[in-house]
């Protein structure tokens, strides 16, 4: 068997990740939180405004482990960064970045999941790239379940949290006069929804560490802050969930994860035309505050966040459906299918037309496994000398609904396939890892056969 054999075998391997969720831990994260702010008032700086009452997970969705295959954890980066910007893809194949990581995970003898000895040999400055990568890749495994769990028989979607609120609030340029409060904000929504019932939306801060246990509590603290800014409907009634992924814990990778509880419920009517998530969005300006009430019922404080009142629900909810198919299309290798659903604030003309090589290709490849066919891209590369083909896709039927704009009905088909996903494995259908999500998108990676190549012969002198 090839090196890159061994580690295509080792990325479909499940293994156990702890998952730290305690009345102790909270309790140590209060600590941080206070310590925190003493400083900052002993610096004449002003205290963060931290999510009150971070509590551990309720029994029914606390699990001590979860148990996860690395190519699992690779899909769940690369699926919510598809839209991030930060290589050089120009909007096409960024979540291909997740690929580096292919020789970062392995297990241990105790069946934990732990960092290879390739992933504990980073360059410095790439560990903290790393930690961060990582973690959100632990993170939103280790969420989407609990959420699963809470909301029985809803789907899950992760939506940037940046693209989500960039269609309310100015977050970058020009237009943006105060930073203070563009700088604190959660990395993700995760939104619970089912069709024909409100959507849920709890807003995620994801953190990582290759240090010790104690800078867990630094950055849970710090999280906090995060996801206080945004608020759905009233204040402190939008449920939250903070995670630091500690990769060097004992016996193995580690989530630390807590919750804050609330309804965030999107009650809108549902077959109010202007819900339908096909339709297009508006760049909005909302005014930058949240109201505080008074508890004892005098003049509410107004400070400085993200608050969605009611009568904007209708737009929230199409601004999370439509972010999320624009996930979904920029996974499948497409400019233009994203672009329709983004504003111009967004960064729709990211993804518009032919501003970098190879942003032409659009969902070129088709594949089939087990008989279902997903229509995405793929990225050939080397792995260990050895030529391997990546690929990303989404079911057909669901890719067609999106690429057409018929958001709605993607949502009533996924839902109602979701359980069939659950039960596919692949195992004899792809020669290689396959991660397949609730949503229909996927993830796999094969061996390629070496090309037949011509020798240049050698010219005398």
């Amino acid at each position: 068997m090839t090196a890159a054999a061994v580690v295509l075998e080792n990325l479909m391997k499940p293994w156990n990740v702890q998952v730290d969720s305690t009345a102790n831990l909270a309790g140590a994260v209060a600590d941080a939180a206070a310590k925190d702010d003493k400083e900052r008032q002993e610096d004449g700086r002003e205290p963060l405004r931290r999510k009150p009452e971070l509590r551990r997970l309720p029994a029914a969705e606390a699990n001590p482990s979860v148990t996860l295959t690395p190519w699992e954890v690779l899909h769940a980066l690369g699926r919510a960064t598809v839209l991030s910007r930060q290589g050089a893809g120009r909007g096409l194949a960024e979540h291909w970045g997740c690929l580096k990581y292919c020789q970062a995970l392995e297990g241990s003898t105790g069946k934990y999941m732990v960092l290879s000895a390739e992933g504990l040999n980073p360059r410095r400055h790439y560990k903290t790239v790393q930690s961060g990568e990582l973690g959100i890749g632990f993170a939103l495994a280790v969420a989407e379940r609990v959420v699963r769990k809470r909301y029985p028989g809803h789907m899950v979607s992760v939506v940037d949290a940046d693209i989500a609120l960039q269609a309310g609030w100015a977050l970058t340029g020009k237009d943006v006069r105060r930073r203070d409060w563009v700088r604190l904000r959660p990395d993700f929504f995760l939104e619970a929804w089912k069709p024909g019932e409100p959507s849920k939306v709890i807003p995620l801060a994801c953190k990582g560490t290759h240090g010790k246990t104690p800078y867990v509590y630094t950055q849970l603290a710090n999280a906090s802050a995060q996801v206080e800014a945004v608020h759905v409907g009233p204040w402190n009634q939008t449920p939250v969930l903070v995670t630091s992924t500690e990769l060097l814990g004992q016996g193995g990778i580690t989530v630390h994860v807590l919750h804050a509880p609330g309804d965030g419920s999107l009650a809108v009517a549902l077959d109010d035309v202007a819900a339908d998530a096909g339709r297009a969005l508006d760049d909005l300006n909302i005014y930058p505050d949240v109201r505080i009430p008074d508890p004892d019922g005098g003049e509410e404080q107004r400070v400085s966040g993200f608050q969605v009142p009611p009568e904007k629900f209708v737009w929230f909810r199409r601004a999370l459906a439509r972010a999320g198919a624009a996930g979904l299309m920029g996974f499948t290798g497409g400019g233009e299918p994203t672009a329709q659903y983004l504003t111009k604030r967004q960064g729709r003309r990211h993804f518009e037309g032919f501003t970098h090589a190879g942003t032409g290709i659009i969902q070129d490849v088709d594949v089939e496994i087990d008989g279902v066919t997903f229509v995405g891209t793929d990225h050939v590369f080397r792995l260990n000398g050895t030529r391997v083909e990546a690929f990303s896709g989404l079911a057909e039927d669901l890719f067609h609904h999106l690429r057409d704009g018929r958001v709605e009905q993607y949502r009533r088909d996924a839902h109602a396939l979701r359980s069939s996903w659950r039960s596919t494995r692949f195992v004899d259908g792809w020669d290689g890892p396959v991660s397949l999500h609730e949503d229909g998108s996927i993830m796999a990676m094969s061996l390629l056969p070496e090309p037949r190549r011509r020798h240049r012969a050698r010219q005398r002198v």
